[in-house]
Order: structure tokens, then sequence, then C-alpha cells
């Protein structure tokens, strides 16, 4: 599988990773069987303390491969540190300091802090990458990030779609972010609310400006965003049970709703627009303000969608309000968002109990309160089939870890940093050169791939399961992404001066087994096997080691390898 050899260069190295990175692309192994429902654990994923244990202390001890795995889920990064406060407090408790952990910098803070509300780039998205980037591989609170990416690719918008804004496109982009990253661990019907009035919403599904029927030429309120609200957001196109399978009425899927349900719906949505009141468009400072409500452009008539009405001579405001109280009431909600949480954190193919349990706590928390994300997160990483280590033989079980994962990964677990804090990644989106994907610039509101896509003509299909992250990947997509890591870990300016922290990793440059150990660990949590291990090793003894840069290219190589095994592509 491995040259004898291995010149740490764009030629040999893509080579020699593509090999390793091929078997996890090819479109699923043939070994793939549907395993059917996952067996519970005994392992106590909750952590209760023993008896004159100390506060916190967990009752099962946990192991480094079993944090480092939940650090996978749980996190963007695994970390000697990380590890350490994993077996300290306990699952439980280590998801609770992260949640209570306050946030950083904003990303609108930090691109008035570098300038970029200046006029003269107004019609610019200068500066809206490198403060995404930086808050994904900085920010301490690794959870929060993680759960906000997860949240954009379910709650989609795309800088790329901001048209018709007056410019500030940017500002737009990171006031959204940062609206996920505030309300993650809140209550989900009070984050649709936000969305639904922020402004990157509005321009992005087109309902900004939105107004009423017009009899004079006919024109109809924008559909958009109703649709969208409906079908992606909430509720989805087919009836569910609480375990996410399809409701079924003589064989045939039961639909949520109807394009009279849009129309109706789509009315809600008018006479919404910009908050300029106390700003103009020359600065971006109305980005950051909840849509407006413009009375006279408002359809102030009754609204009838998903059986329920809402009464003529409503405000604006309450007319929206109503209608999400509407669809959030909806039985749709909890298994339909529950299930692409957990795909998105955990698993592509999650048990219907898996699914029902953590659609139980979303319809209902400890206090009786729907929508509580901060314990619907708990439940999703703390759940059984999440922990059990059984898993980790099934093949149905586990989800591909997307490029931009892979990539925070290991920027985050080798404390990568700008030094000039300009953090100028840029637009990864480019499938051939960098990871075909990057933080808000998916292709279209469908995110980057379907939560239920199917390889075609594999073995996932003819298991009757899903791998939403396959549909990005391709040939090209596959070279791409080796040869984009292999300059990111060498600090090659495709990441302007961003650079890993490998200190710890010098003094096992000249122990191959020691260093691919401590790499399968913190990046796959111990999941490469013996033979993709061996092969790497013998690989990196193979390179000289005369001097530091030998060492340094060790490492390189080392990483870019353990970077594109199979093992590491496949979180479980």
């Amino acid at each position: 599988m491995m040259t004898n050899t291995i010149n740490f260069n764009p030629t040999t190295s893509a080579i020699s990773a593509g090999v390793l990175l091929s078997l996890s692309a090819c479109g699923g192994n043939s070994s793939i069987t549907d395993n059917g429902d996952k067996q519970a654990a005994s392992n106590n994923p909750n952590n209760a303390t023993m008896a004159g244990a100390p506060a916190n202390a967990p009752l099962v001890a946990i192991s480094e491969t079993e944090a480092a795995r939940f650090l996978a889920q749980a996190g963007l990064e695994i970390t000697r540190a990380q590890i350490v406060k994993v077996q300290n407090l306990g699952y439980s408790a280590w998801l609770d300091e992260q949640m209570a952990m306050p946030p950083s910098m904003s990303r609108w803070d930090w691109l008035v802090s570098k300038g970029m509300n200046d006029i003269s780039l107004r019609n610019s998205q200068a500066g809206f990458d490198a403060c995404a980037w930086r808050k994904l591989i900085n920010s301490p609170d690794t959870l929060r990030q993680r759960v906000s990416l997860a949240l954009s690719e379910i709650l989609v918008i795309s800088i790329n779609g901001l048209v018709n804004g007056g410019g500030w496109k940017a500002f737009a982009a990171a006031h959204y972010l940062d609206l996920l990253e505030a309300n993650c661990f809140g209550n989900y019907r009070d984050l649709l609310e936000k969305v639904s009035t922020s402004t990157a919403m509005s321009l992005y599904l087109t309902f900004r400006g939105n107004t009423k029927f017009n009899p004079t030429t006919g024109a109809l309120p924008d559909e958009n965003y109703a649709r969208e609200l409906m079908q992606l957001f909430s509720i989805g196109l087919l009836q569910l049970h609480q375990d996410g399978s399809v409701v079924l009425q003589n064989g045939i899927p039961s639909e949520t709703y109807t394009l009279d349900d849009i129309t109706g719906l789509a009315r809600v949505f008018t006479g919404w627009d910009f908050d300029l009141s106390s700003s103009n468009l020359s600065t971006p400072d109305y980005h950051r303000r909840p849509l407006k409500q413009i009375p006279a452009k408002h359809e102030s008539g009754a609204s009838s969608f998903l059986g329920q009405t809402i009464p003529a001579g409503l405000s604006g405001e309450a007319a929206l309000s109503m209608s999400l109280d509407i669809i959030f009431a909806h039985p749709n909600v909890a298994p339909f968002i529950s299930r692409q949480l957990i795909q998105r954190l955990v698993t592509s193919n999650p048990s219907p109990a898996y699914v029902a349990r953590v659609s139980a706590v979303f319809s209902a928390n400890s206090a009786g309160i729907k929508g509580d994300l901060k314990a619907v997160i708990k439940a999703i990483l703390l759940d059984e089939e999440a922990r059990t280590p059984a898993n980790l033989s099934k093949t149905d079980f586990g989800k591909v870890r997307e490029p931009m994962i892979r990539f925070l990964n290991w920027a985050r677990s080798f404390n990568a940093n700008s030094a000039s804090d300009t953090w100028r990644i840029g637009d990864t989106s480019d499938a051939g050169t960098k990871l075909g994907q990057s933080p808000l610039r998916s292709p279209s509101v469908f995110n980057f791939f379907r939560p239920g896509y199917v390889p075609p003509n594999s073995a996932i299909a003819n298991a009757n399961l899903v791998a939403p992250e396959m549909q990005i990947v391709s040939e090209s997509s596959v070279v791409g992404y080796i040869n984009f890591m292999q300059s990111a870990v060498s600090g090659a300016r495709n990441v302007g001066d961003l650079r890993a922290d490998y200190s710890a990793l010098l003094s096992l440059a000249d122990k191959p087994q020691a260093l691919v150990a401590e790499l399968n660990l913190l990046l796959a949590a111990n999941q490469i096997d013996s033979n993709n291990t061996n092969s790497i090793v013998n690989a990196i003894a193979s390179m000289p080691i005369k001097n530091e840069r030998d060492r340094n290219q060790r490492i390189y190589a080392a990483l870019t390898l353990v970077l594109a095994a199979p093992e590491f592509i496949v979180l479980k």
C-alpha cells in the first residue's frame, strides 16, 4: 500500500495518502449490512457519582480512547488536556461546563475591529471567511462551535445568496452565525423566530420587502421562505412517527403540507424589511437588528395553513408569532430536527429507538418544555447508542466526517493559530484544490448534502442506509482534500499564516510507532486499525532523521497519512 520511502512533496504524498483515502471514498464497503436495532449499553453515559466519590467523578472510569471518541462527536478537537478533563468530570459534567462557557468575541465585533465596516468594503465579502474560520479554530467553546456549525447546515443560508440587501454581505453573514451561536443552547422555537426576522435569511430566501396581494397587478406574496420554513427548518415533507419513520396510509407516505398551506403561510411573511430607524445603508448596523414590520405592506387578512387560521386584523408581529407557534406545535418538529442533529454529531443512520429517545427530550425536557436544545444536545451525546463501544464494530454506525470538520479537527487538535490575527484561509469551496466546502457557502438551501442522500449503485444503497456527506465526494474532491491538508499541515501559503504547534510531537519523531499512536488517538480516537497504522509506521520509519527539518517532515507525513486514513474519514 505504501511506498518504501516518502519524500514529502505534492506528488508522492498525495499518491500515498490517496491510496488510503480512496478506500473510504469509493461508495461504501462490501461488508455493509443492515444490523437493525442497536443493543443497549450498560456503561452509564450520564456518569452519576458513587457514594463517597469526589463531586462529578464518573461512576465508570473513562479510558483515553472513550474520552477521545466522545470529544470527536461533541467538539471539534481531541487534545490531551480535553481527554483528561473528560476523564475527571465525566461526559455529562463536561457538557455542562462547555454549555456554561461565555462566548468569545463575536464575528461581527472582530470585523469592526479590523476596519471591515469601512464604506469602501460595502459591496465586498471582505473579512467574512476570516471571521468564520477564526471562531471555529480559535474559540475555546468547542461544543458551542460544533453545534452552531451543525445548525448552520440545517437552517441554511449562503453568503453568496445575500442579494438585494444594500451590501455588507460579510456583516450579514457574520451576524447570522453569531445568532446561531447565541441561541444554539436555547429553545428551538425562539431560534426559529430569530432566524425568521434576521436580515440574512430575509435576503437569502427573498422575503425582505415581500408585500401583500396586489389586485391591480396580480402580484402575490413571495412563497420562498414559507416553503423552506416548513420543508427544511421545522416539519419536513412527510408525516413522521416520533422515531423518525414515515407515517403511511394505505402504504403511501402522508405529506405534511400542500401548496395551499405554503400560500397561506406566505401571507404572514409580508411587510418585513430592514430596520433603518437608527442608521442607513452606509453602515452595516441594520444587519444586526431584527427586521421591522411595515404595516402598509403586510397582508392583514386571515391566513390559513396546517389546518389552522391566523385571524384577520393581527399585526405582522403577532401573525408571525402565532404562525411559528402553529408550526412548532406540529409533532414532526421533534423527530425531524432531532434526527438531523444526530446525523451531524454522531451517526448517519441512527436507530429508530435512538431518534425516539431524543425526540422525547425535544418534545419535553425535565420541566416539560419543548425545544430545549441544551437538553437535546445532551440527550444525543449521552445516549447509549452514541456511547457504547459495541457500535465501533457495526458497519451501519457512524458517519463520514465532512471536509470542514476534518480540517478543524487537525487545526484545533494542534493549536493552529494566525500570528497576525488575519486568518486568511479564505473560501475553501473548490473541491479540486481545497475542501469542497466552506462555512456558510452552501450551494443551495438544501445544504452541501441532503440528510437522506444515498450513494447510487453502492453497498450503502443495497443496505438501505444513507451517507449524506458522500454527496460531495468525487475523485476530484478526494485528491483536492489530500493536497490541501498536506499544504495546511506543513504551513504552506494556501492557509495564510495559520500554523499548527507540533512541539509536543517533536520528541516522538524518532519513534514512528509512538508518533503514529499519538496521532491515532488525537485524530481518530484510536480507530485506525493495525494494518493501516503499521503501513504508516513503516513509511515514516523509512524517512531520514538527521536533523530537526527531517523530524518535521516525518510529522507532516504522518499527519497527512492519518488525516487520509479511512478510519479517520469515517467517524465512529
